[in-house]
């Protein structure tokens, strides 16, 4: 994942995937500095040469042989020193002031809310400084330079600071041979470096601290090339706050949950640290190819446009013998297994690391990625800096896999990666998987949002697939789960080689072609497996291709060959520039997170999705509508065996309720809709293109058709009347008895009406016609919200009764059209107010006929009139605000 980022739902995802990327944000740096001993002082009279040993000078430090007697010492990058529970670093001279590598990991944690073990956090160049009698532990700000020896390194310097992870004080006098010095790595690392407690105050709003007299180290491990030690850290609180007397209108997030004691928790935070490595050649990024960055910006020269440029994040590969045009790598990017992963997985999570193989060898490398397995007598810890590592984890509501990487931040060499691998989704494959799921959060800017909706696909392929009979404890479900294993693990290496999300790559094939497993096969389902693809399911009775991507997409070849090619001296610009040439064929078209765009923000692009599939996402969204209705009409139509629990239905109908939630907007984005474009000048396209009319107004009646029309929908009364919750889970939530199918559907519509009555889509309308040559051929304002308020209130026009689900959605439509009228106009074009309150008369008169006609029920002309009532209110407040 990194993201990525890098993300089953019944497997419990979610990346990142992506990339799909880290779970906390890594924002507060605590320092612990102790005190420093006082200094002799100045005219403290020196041992004469006869005491043979003179007395120490008071406030003196004592020889570090003294100090160290009987400790075990450890030779390594930083020599250690170990005695009972301290644990010293001894810093040699030349050691001061020079720059080493420096990471903290998340080994364990406590399992919930986004805190889980197996984790990958942050890393930083750092080096040590003495500062008196204070050893500073300080992160060096490498994002701005200058070249050294120049004014302009001077002004850098001093423009902008470096950063304090943590101090100890210098314990012992200078050994006298080595003139090294010695601190206490227990004041030094018992210290909240990783900003843990951040992540605990947002997960809990607790205020949780570190209890330095209760944290301890667990292991040290020490080597010429990595001095590593673990921290088991205690974080607590010394009492619950008792609930308030009224309660809050913004319900506060509950205690922890998954320890024994919520006042009280370990966490792990494995420190590595490690000589940086010599510089690697670096390349230049190109947006065309979707890589992770580092940024830096050089300001040696003011004639440069921009001083910031952008180097790929990648794994340092040289060919062993670089006239050939296939070579081994002197040093391949090894993963290692960790021991916790299931012994029935270890082939399957073996085939999708090598699977990257083949885009590698493409790329001038004969096996550039090396699996290898942790055995029981292998004493490292792979969550150091220097193993590149798989995890399996696990957590009371944990559902993702993720994939981020730390690097060389001068040159964007990937030093370490830990993909993170929850264990719901070979676990979710055989039961039923329904907890809350917390949202990781990437590193690399890189949101890692496969987990929750990945959790839901594979909660609705399961569902569907047993509804049509497929066992759930039975082979086919197992080749499911090792298939999504594979898919997803790929998924993960591949941001932890560098590469982000591409949500293009859905697009390559038709719907046909996906269901066509021999091609699939061979090509994949998509262009690259760096989508967030939904489950390939077929309508019933049609051809069933391949569930999952099996392989790699044509795109991730390209990226890699971008990325990893080398090329001769002198070569590199031209050979990339052919390599880039090909970004406009269809194939290779990228776009990733922020083209998406984030939660309720969705990008312009309607080709550009999380979890769509086809060339045509119309008719995807199409077809899953169908397979929902599918789900639906077998669940009113099943008959459960004696003894069963109704919660078998509701978790059904709500899975697909969640598929048809996550469509619904999607649809939505072709109104106002842009295709955006990667391209540079010599291209015959523009780079923003806006939907074509035929295309939107095909969305449009899909939309008013199957998310917002009368007979959208319905449900046999007997159905819903069985539709229970678990009870034994109720007592978290005593409210939560009977599903509300009116709120399922509103949340539904919900999600259309926010986007298309938004200023974004309003102003993208409004201003269409200028970028197009005949703007008659365009879908403009007027057209849009006559369509969507006829759909809305047709039973007004019709005298047709209106139900619950009827008169929520035109409440809804009703507030938007109101709010723009009352409110400042903001980012609102004036076009669009004007055309809403053209409207908003309109249906005063149809309500006025509506309530006129006999035979109408009291709720439903209560309703008429009360909209009417808001209407006129509406309509005077506007006029009376835009008086002179």
């Amino acid at each position: 994942m990194a993201r990525i980022a890098c993300q089953l739902n019944r497997f419990k995802y979610s990346l990142l995937s992506a990339a799909c990327l880290s779970l906390w944000a890594w924002s507060s740096v605590q320092a612990q500095s102790p005190a420093a001993p006082a200094t002799p002082p100045a005219n403290a009279s020196a041992p004469t040469a006869a005491s043979a040993t003179p007395p120490a000078a008071p406030g003196a430090l004592r020889p570090m042989k003294d100090i160290l007697k009987d400790a075990k010492s450890t030779p390594g990058f930083f020599t250690l020193h170990q005695k009972d529970d301290k644990v010293w670093i001894e810093i040699l001279p030349s050691q001061l002031g020079k720059p080493f590598f420096f990471s903290y990991n998340v080994p364990r944690s406590i399992g919930e809310r986004g805190l889980y073990g197996s984790q990958m956090g942050g890393s930083k160049l750092v080096e040590f400084q003495k500062v008196g009698n204070q050893v500073q532990l300080i992160a060096k700000n490498t994002q701005f330079f200058a070249k050294e020896g120049t004014p302009q390194a001077q002004f850098v310097s001093e423009s902008f600071s470096d950063s304090l992870m943590s101090s100890a004080a210098v314990v012992s006098a200078p050994n006298p041979e080595t003139k090294s010095i010695l601190i206490e790595a227990n004041a030094l690392l018992f210290s909240d470096i990783p900003g843990y407690q951040t992540g605990l105050e947002y997960a809990f709003r607790m205020p949780f601290s570190l209890d330095t007299r209760n944290t301890s180290f667990s292991s040290t491990k020490n080597t010429p090339l990595l001095t590593g030690l673990e921290v088991r850290a205690h974080f607590a609180v010394p009492k619950l706050s008792a609930p308030p007397m009224m309660p809050s209108p913004v319900p506060s997030p509950p205690p922890p949950t998954a320890t024994p004691d919520p006042r009280s928790m370990f966490v792990s935070f494995y420190y590595s640290m490690m000589p940086l490595p010599d510089p690697m050649a670096t390349r230049l990024a190109d947006e065309r190819v979707g890589f992770f960055t580092v940024a830096r910006s050089d300001l040696t020269s003011d004639a440069k446009i921009k001083s910031k440029t952008h180097y790929l994040k990648r794994w340092r590969l040289e060919k062993k013998d670089p006239s050939a045009v296939v070579s081994e790598p002197k040093e391949p990017i090894v993963y290692w297994l960790d021991k916790n992963i299931p012994l029935k997985y270890r082939a399957t999570v073996t085939e999708g690391v090598l699977e990257w193989n083949k885009a590698f060898e493409k790329a001038g490398f004969k096996n550039a990625l090396v699996v290898k397995q942790q055995q029981d007598n292998d004493d490292f810890n792979n969550m150091d800096a220097r193993h590149a590592s798989i995890r399996w984890f696990t957590g009371a509501d944990v559902g993702f896999a993720i994939g981020p990487s730390q690097a060389d931040p001068r040159t964007g060499e990937i030093l370490d990666a830990d993909i993170g691998m929850s264990d719901g989704f070979t676990r979710s494959a055989r039961r039923w998987v329904v907890d809350d799921l917390a949202r990781p959060r990437g590193q690399d800017g890189e949101m890692c949002e496969e987990a929750e909706t990945s959790a839901q696909e594979l909660n609705y392929a399961l569902d569907l697939l047993e509804a049509r009979g497929v066992d759930l404890d039975g082979p086919e479900a197992e080749a499911l789960a090792k298939a999504y294993l594979k898919r997803t693990i790929m998924h993960e290496v591949g941001h932890t080689i560098g590469l982000r999300h591409n949500f293009r790559a859905s697009t390559l094939n038709d719907l046909k072609k996906v269901h066509d497993a021999e091609h699939t096969k061979i090509h994949g389902i998509a262009a690259s497996v760096m989508d967030y693809s939904p489950f390939n399911i077929a309508p019933k009775g049609e051809k069933q291709g391949e569930y999952v991507m099996s392989t790699l997409g044509v795109y991730d070849y390209w990226a890699v060959e971008f990325g990893y090619r080398q090329f001769p001296p002198g070569q590199e610009s031209e050979g990339l520039a052919q390599i880039l040439a090909k970004s406009t064929q269809p194939e290779l078209q990228f776009d990733t997170d922020e083209d998406a765009g984030y939660g309720n923000v969705i990008g312009i692009d309607p080709m550009v999705n999380r979890f769509d599939l086809g060339s045509d996402p119309l008719a995807y969204y199409k077809l899953r509508m169908k397979l929902s209705r599918e789900l639906w009409d077998r669940l009113q139509n099943m008959n459960l065996a004696t003894g069963d629990s109704y919660e078998r239905l509701t978790r059904s109908f709500r899975s697909g309720f969640a598929q048809v939630a996550n469509v619904a907007p999607l649809a939505a984005k072709y109104i106002g809709g842009v295709h955006t474009r990667r391209v540079r000048a010599g291209t015959s396209k523009p780079m923003f293109e806006p939907v074509a009319a035929a295309k939107q107004r095909e969305a449009l009646n899909l939309i008013t058709k199957d998310f917002l029309g009368v007979e959208s929908f319905k449900f046999k009364p007997e159905f819903i009347a069985r539709l229970a919750t678990d009870r034994l889970e109720r007592i978290d939530n005593p409210s939560n008895l009977q599903t509300s199918v009116a709120s399922l559907v509103a949340n539904v519509q919900k999600g259309i009406l926010d986007h298309v009555y938004s200023p974004s889509v309003a102003n993208r309308l409004a201003e269409v016609g200028m970028k197009v040559n005949d703007p008659k051929e365009t879908l403009g304002l007027a057209d849009v919200y006559d369509t969507l308020q006829d759909a809305i209130w047709s039973e007004a026009k019709t005298g047709q009764e209106t139900s619950l689900i009827r008169r929520n959605l035109q409440r809804e439509q009703l507030r938007r059209m109101t709010d723009v009228l009352v409110k400042p106009a903001g980012p609102w074009p004036a076009d669009a107010r004007s055309i809403m309150r053209e409207n908003a008369r309109q249906l005063v008169s149809l309500l006025e006929k509506a309530i006129a006609k006999p035979g109408i029920s009291k709720t439903t002309r209560a309703h008429y009139a009360d909209a009417l009532d808001s209407l006129n209110a509406t309509l005077k407040a506007s006029m009376q605000r835009a008086a002179p």
